[in-house]
């Protein structure tokens, strides 16, 4: 045997027996000796105590499955057991996390390629405990020490991990930001879930709740239902893995809930949409969604069937930040898409929705865009059968039947919405949120096609548009349909100035008395109308307020009309009853005219003119109507025309509060307050005003033309007051 040959075995044979000793020693060494190596080394990484405190073990296996040569290769088997990462120093604790074990495989022939193939992780005992500072400082956000060099290069190295699984996992969250207080425990399903066989709405097959290829939808059978539009190749999401169940509260509002989630690597996976299933409670409202998260590392994309419902559309501010209306009891159901990564901020669109909002129903489609200085609410919304009550929240009024609620709950809330309006009192004394209105802008517009009302009230259709800017509030139009004619109004609330000033310019055209009064039969044949017209500006931040600080103006005109207790009695007005049975008797008395123009000053109205030309006296009215503590003092001198010979010798009264008026007859002489009706004296401009309302009464003679005419000239002729 030659000398080099010698040289080559004897190389071969050391090499053996290095790799012998080297696995021999890997086999049997104890690895809880690299633990304290480990703990500095990776506490120092991360800039937090961190501590392998139980043992440290490596096995090595073969791995099932795998054939031929590869086959006979072992696999490390790695276990550590008590494990903790430690809270930075600001903290209320010193433990972030902890877990009772993690047990991974590790393929050891793709490290020659670079690449780290770890085809399964097992957590045993997973807890977090979350915080964050008002100030914005997080625990889970961690200060890693700069290294020389670290942005010159990416590694060279690839991760791959196969599956992640655990036990049950607690979370509990404490965040100041957005003041949460959560307790968060999540389960694996066991089997994993496909996305088209469950949903939010209960157990109902994936068809009847998404549009087939599992793509949420509004409503069941709706062809317009969304995801309709979409292409069909679309990603198919992914299985839910985990159920989770929270409890807690956010907001000072109690909270709980329970879900559905995707595995933990599909949040990798940027291509599948990553599925989501809740049912959510805060306090009376209820959330519950099912549809996909697209790209969740980085939040890109939502795309969700959502069901809201609550007391009140006001209590969704303390959840989502949006300005909405107080409302009756809601529901909705429709489709939530966003695009996280706008841009010009993250834009939610909630379209073809369905609901209901008391007893009116609610559609439309609605736009949230997260853009600055402030977000913005657009929408155009419609309703084809509005209970005329339900609008009542708006302005302040409590919604009927809240004091019908069925349960502890919202019989408290129905407490909470009245317990600002005193008690006697009429005007709606409930604030405006004016704070909210500085949160963010909308312009979003309403159809009503059909209004359920009373008689009392003939509305037939409604046309709104809501323009909310820098915490000024206008709905401009805001008109009404009223028995054949219309009601306009434009309406200005400027939320920015303290206390609030608002400015309401209100006209009404083309009443039709017969179809204001449908079951008063002497009016069916009438062509007569209501018209007028009021421009008034205030200050405080409710309906109460603005009226008992008003300046301006009020103008009425009826023409060709009748009354009779009958009439009074079926528009409710019951101190009317007495002073029409009083005057005229139970018959029915034709009205020539009526016609009042009412100065508004400091929440006082003052009538300028305010008189009832009928067949047998002319009526006139005198004294203020006091909108600041809703009183009224109100005279009426009926005067006799011609022979007929009233039974009254003595003007009549109204006196006492808007809540509980009290008619009677005047015992002594009344003396008059001013010129009076004898005089009229500086009636001219008045009487010009109501002219002009005259004017929508086209085609047909009108009765009031000559009254207001006579006016004119009687204030002419009058002397002027000194």
């Amino acid at each position: 045997m030659s000398r080099g040959i010698k040289i080559l075995i004897g190389l071969a044979a050391t090499l053996v027996v290095l790799v012998v000793i080297a696995v021999v020693f890997i086999a049997t060494f104890d690895w809880n000796r690299a633990r304290p190596m480990i703990n500095d080394k990776v506490s120092t990484e991360l800039n937090r105590p961190f501590a392998i405190n139980g043992d440290l073990t490596v096995q090595w296996r073969r791995e099932p499955g795998v054939t031929g040569w590869r086959g006979w290769v072992p696999w490390p088997n790695v276990t550590a057991r008590d494990i903790t990462l430690g809270n930075p120093d600001w903290a209320e604790t010193p433990q972030m996390a902890s877990l009772a074990a993690v047990e991974a495989r590790l393929s050891p022939l793709p490290l020659i390629a670079r690449r780290v193939v770890i085809p399964q992780i097992q957590l045993t005992g997973p807890t977090a405990s979350l915080q964050r500072l008002a100030d914005g400082r997080a625990n889970w956000n961690f200060s890693l020490p700069a290294k020389e060099g670290d942005e010159a290069k990416a590694t060279p190295w690839d991760l791959d991990i196969g599956t992640i699984g655990f036990d049950t996992a607690k979370v509990d969250l404490d965040d100041a930001v957005v003041q949460a207080k959560l307790s968060l425990a999540v389960d694996p399903l066991g089997e994993p879930i496909p996305f088209s066989q469950l949903t939010a709405f209960g157990n109902k097959p994936a068809e009847d709740v998404t549009g087939g290829d599992g793509k949420p939808r509004a409503e069941a059978g709706d062809k317009a239902a969304a995801g309709a539009e979409d292409a069909t190749d679309a990603p198919t999401p992914g299985d839910y893995a985990f159920g989770w169940k929270m409890t807690g509260s956010y907001k000072a509002q109690k909270v709980s809930g329970e879900g559905k989630v995707g595995g933990l690597l599909a949040l990798q996976d940027a291509a599948t949409p990553f599925p989501l299933q809740a049912d959510l409670r805060a306090g009376a409202t209820r959330v519950r969604l099912a549809g996909t998260l697209t790209d969740p590392m980085k939040l890109g994309a939502l795309d969700l069937r959502l069901a809201l419902s609550g007391n009140s559309m006001a209590d969704l501010y303390a959840l989502t930040g949006v300005t909405l209306p107080d409302t009756p009891p809601y529901s909705t159901d429709g489709r939530l898409r966003a695009d996280l990564h706008n841009p010009a901020g993250a834009v939610f669109d909630y379209s073809g929705f369905n609901g209901k909002v008391g007893d009116s129903d609610l559609h439309g489609d609605i736009r949230y865009a997260a853009t600055q200085p402030r977000p913005k609410l657009t929408g155009k919304l419609r309703s084809d059968l509005l209970q005329l009550a339900d609008l009542g929240p708006l302005i302040g009024l409590p919604a009927d039947g809240a004091d019908k609620a069925d349960s502890k709950e919202k019989a408290a809330q129905a407490k909470d919405d009245k317990s600002g309006q005193p008690a006697g009192k009429v005007l709606p004394y409930a604030e405006f949120r004016t704070d909210r209105w500085r949160a963010m802008d909308a312009d979003v517009s309403l159809t009503g096609k059909r209004i359920v009302h009373s008689e009392r009230l003939p509305l037939t259709d409604l046309n709104a548009r809501l323009i909310l800017e820098d915490g000024t509030l206008r709905l401009m139009p805001l008109r009404f349909g009223v028995a054949g004619g219309s009601l306009d109004a434009a309406i200005r609330l400027d939320g920015g100035d303290t206390p609030l000033r608002g400015r309401i310019d209100l006209q009404a055209r083309s009443l039709a008395l017969k179809q204001l009064f449908p079951g008063f039969e002497p009016m069916r044949t009438s062509l007569g109308e209501i018209n007028g017209k009021a421009a008034i500006d205030g200050t405080g931040n409710s309906v109460a307020a603005l009226l008992g600080t008003a300046n301006g103006s009020l103008s009425i005109l009826i023409n060709d009309g009748a009354i009779s207790r009958g009439l009074t009695e079926i528009a409710g007005l019951n101190v009317a009853n007495y002073l029409i049975t009083t005057m005229f008797g139970d018959d029915t008395v034709k009205i020539n005219c009526a016609a009042a123009d009412m100065r508004i000053e400091k929440g006082v109205m003052h009538p300028r003119i305010f008189l009832f030309d009928t067949e047998n006296a002319l009526v006139e009215v005198e004294g203020p109507i006091n909108l600041r503590d809703e009183t009224l003092d109100l005279d009426i001198t009926p005067h006799s025309k011609g022979f007929r010979i009233f039974s009254l010798r003595s003007p009549l009264y109204v006196q006492g509060t808007f809540a509980n008026p009290k008619a009677g007859v005047h015992t002594g002489p009344l003396l008059a307050r001013g010129a009076g009706m004898v005089a009229l004296g500086a009636l001219l401009t008045p009487a010009a005003g109501l002219l002009a309302l005259i004017a929508p009464s086209v085609g047909e003679d009108n009765a009031c033309t000559q009254m207001v005419e006579d006016m004119k000239q009687r204030g002419r002729k009058a002397p002027a007051k000194r």
